[in-house]
């Protein structure tokens, strides 16, 4: 495989401006994937830029990752910042291809479901390999980007042998050649039969050879019994319907403890990303201790793939038959009540996380009772929290499908709730509106039934509608906050519509709108003086005067209304100042406004005063991005202070800063400048 694949790239022929792309094609469990990651490991020499891997999950169209989502993956592996990501796919596949024009690199699209999938991840440079997995064969892969098929095939029988004797006969006692073989064949030279199968036998001392082969033979021979052949959505039509994974599958289950194979059951119910700790045992009900070793467990005979610490994954083969296995054994019953016990558990852990990412925003979900924060708490610690949010992020998307697929609207939509901070501080667009599409239909529903919170659409649809406005779709934002500001009005929710109203004001000034978006800042202060001594909100509105103060000062000094401009500024932060333990971060954006505003009213000492007050603040918050604005922010001042040596001095700062937080167009564009400057 690896020469064929080096012969593509070094044929002359090859179409000289474009990746050389290879399609890995055949059935499920035919090794796929291991030869691809093995493919890329013995090409690494040639392609100094690195690899990138992205299982694409294409099993089916219900699972398939979209495009957008693998792109802000790959984005952030090649350095783009998270706030530099763009949320449209289309603008993320333009800069995909920028960051790619003159790299060379492997990428792998493991498990791709069509050819539209993959075509949208190919990179721009000619120096790039592509090694796509699939499988279907490729079409449109072929006829447009010259992409050369190669076919799995199973192994001989003697190579079957080979594998099986290296998996499992270490520490073993000799056995008979016709054991072995027999063992083999009824794998049908498939990878992962075979591999299953020796991890089988080299976990269990008690399983020899010739039982393995007598199990085999038994499933063979009741092949005809239920239903083998349409389990991993494949019909096998081709005479006899014994399957060789399904065969091996089962001989595996046959030998898991009751116990291990409940939990096998369990963590199939849905097609969890990652089968994490966390949602192994609230999936089976066990303890975490418990869960850690079962997945251990199932991991050593190859019923799950390891691919993190504690995170493993099912071969998508392997989940379908442990879902079957779950609705013949357990029922639907059973199985609805483990996804809702995971949504609840992931409630609990996104709405802890969120909190301590952002503990002064009001929220509606009950999950957010009784938090509050230790004395002494880390300055880092929201950031810490977020990152745990961000390493979940795919898991709790799923979760969001899983609830809403079997009806938990009050979970569905406290769930997206809970993912205010990671989306409004990381993005991911297009899952945050495909999340909370459910949410607002879940929210809604909930009201419908009598039984729900009445303020959670208008909340839904407020979040919903930043979520647009990350895509740049405007028209569709402000549709979402009419509606949001309508449904809390209509229950007396005055919070919940200043929210929604300062939402519009910020979609305004996004479209340069100044003169609307303070109008919008003002209304939504006149609502929240509507809310009464004890009221729903009221704790909140302090915050929430400040953070309008703060958009109404920026307005006017993008106005170049400077006067109103600085007694608004500075009002906001008198008042964030006086919130009880504080807010760092706003703190540090309402003085990173200010040194603006006075750099462009021409007050150039005073605007370093305000920068210095925002890199303190920014520390203190462990705003990274920001520190590095703030100190880009700074240099700029020192150049149109004439002041060169210092303007050096934050420049390269800044650098650092932006190094630190990956944001490599940040660092490109700093150094540029001191490139200029002849340093």
């Amino acid at each position: 495989m690896i020469a064929e694949i080096t012969d593509m790239l070094d044929e002359a022929s090859r179409p000289p401006d474009a990746p050389t792309v290879a399609v890995l094609t055949g059935p499920g469990g035919m090794g796929k994937t291991a030869t691809a990651v093995r493919c890329a490991y013995a090409l690494r020499e040639r392609f100094p830029d690195g690899v990138l891997f992205a299982d694409l999950t294409g099993a089916s169209a219900g699972t398939a990752l979209s495009p957008s989502d693998v792109l802000a993956r790959f984005l952030e592996r090649l350095g783009v910042p998270q706030a530099a990501v763009p949320g449209d796919e289309a603008r993320q596949r333009d800069l995909y291809r920028d960051c790619t024009a003159d790299r060379r690199m492997i990428i792998v699209l493991d498990n791709a479901l069509d050819d539209a999938q993959a075509i949208a991840l190919l990179p721009a440079s000619p120096e790039c390999l592509v090694i796509v997995t699939s499988r279907h064969r490729p079409g449109r892969l072929v006829a447009e980007h010259a992409a050369h098929t190669i076919t799995m095939r199973p192994l001989s029988t003697g190579d079957s042998v080979r594998l099986l004797r290296r998996l499992a006969e270490r520490g073993r006692s000799e056995t008979s050649d016709a054991a072995i073989q027999t063992v083999a064949e009824a794998t049908g030279g498939v990878p992962l039969a075979l591999c299953t199968t020796g991890a089988s036998l080299a976990v269990r001392e008690h399983l020899t050879w010739e039982r393995a082969a007598r199990q085999l033979s038994d499933q063979i021979h009741g092949a005809g019994q239920g239903d083998t052949a349409m389990y991993d959505g494949e019909d096998h039509a081709s005479g006899s319907r014994a399957n060789p994974v399904r065969l091996v599958q089962d001989v595996a289950y046959g030998e898991l403890t009751a116990e291990c194979a409940a939990f096998y059951r369990a963590i199939a119910v849905w097609a969890w990303p990652t089968v994490t700790v966390l949602c192994a045992a609230h999936c089976a009900e066990v303890s975490e201790d418990r869960a850690r070793a079962m997945l251990e467990e199932l991991a050593r005979v190859h019923l799950l793939d390891e691919v993190g610490e504690e995170r493993y994954r099912f071969h998508d083969m392997t989940r379908a038959h442990a879902r079957g296995r779950a609705i013949e054994e357990d029922g639907h019953g059973r199985m609805a009540a483990a996804v809702r016990r995971t949504a609840v558990a992931h409630l609990r852990f996104a709405a802890e996380a969120d909190f301590r990412v952002m503990p002064l925003r009001w929220r509606l979900g009950r999950a957010y009772q009784g938090f509050s924060l230790p004395d002494g708490r880390d300055p880092s610690d929201g950031k810490h929290a977020l990152a745990t949010l961000r390493r979940e992020r795919e898991n709790l998307a799923a979760v969001i499908q899983a609830a809403a697929h079997h009806g938990f609207d009050d979970l569905v939509w406290q769930l997206c709730e809970a993912m205010w901070g990671l989306h409004l501080l990381l993005g991911f667009h297009a899952q945050w509106i495909d999340t909370h599409l459910l949410g607002v239909e879940a929210a809604r529903r909930s009201v419908e039934d009598l039984v729900g919170d009445r303020r959670a659409p208008g909340r839904m649809l407020t979040q919903l509608a930043f979520g647009y406005m990350g895509l740049g779709r405007g028209d569709d934002a402000a549709a979402a906050l009419a509606q949001a500001a309508a449904a809390d009005r209509d229950c007396g929710h005055h919070r919940g519509e200043a929210t929604a109203i300062e939402a519009l004001g910020l979609l305004h000034r996004k479209q340069w709108r100044y003169t609307e978006a303070q109008e919008c800042f003002e209304e939504a202060q006149r609502i929240l003086g509507r809310i009464p001594e004890g009221g729903d909100g009221r704790e909140d509105v302090p915050r929430a005067t400040a953070i309008l103060e703060h958009h109404i000062g920026r307005t006017q000094a993008l106005q170049r209304e400077f006067t109103s401009a600085f007694a608004r500024l500075n009002n906001a932060l008198a008042l964030f100042r006086q919130l009880t333990g504080g807010d760092p971060y706003n703190v540090g954006r309402v003085y990173m406004s200010l040194g603006e505003a006075h750099m462009e009213a021409g007050d150039l000492d005073l605007a370093l005063v305000c920068l210095d007050e925002a890199i303190m603040a920014m520390e203190t918050a462990g705003a990274g991005l920001q520190l590095a604005d703030t100190t880009e922010l700074r240099a700029r001042c020192h150049r149109l202070s004439g002041r060169p040596d210092r303007e050096a001095e934050e420049l390269r700062a800044a650098v650092a800063h932006y190094e630190d937080n990956a944001d490599r167009v940040g660092r490109d564009r700093v150094q540029a400048r001191l490139t200029e400057l002849g340093l």
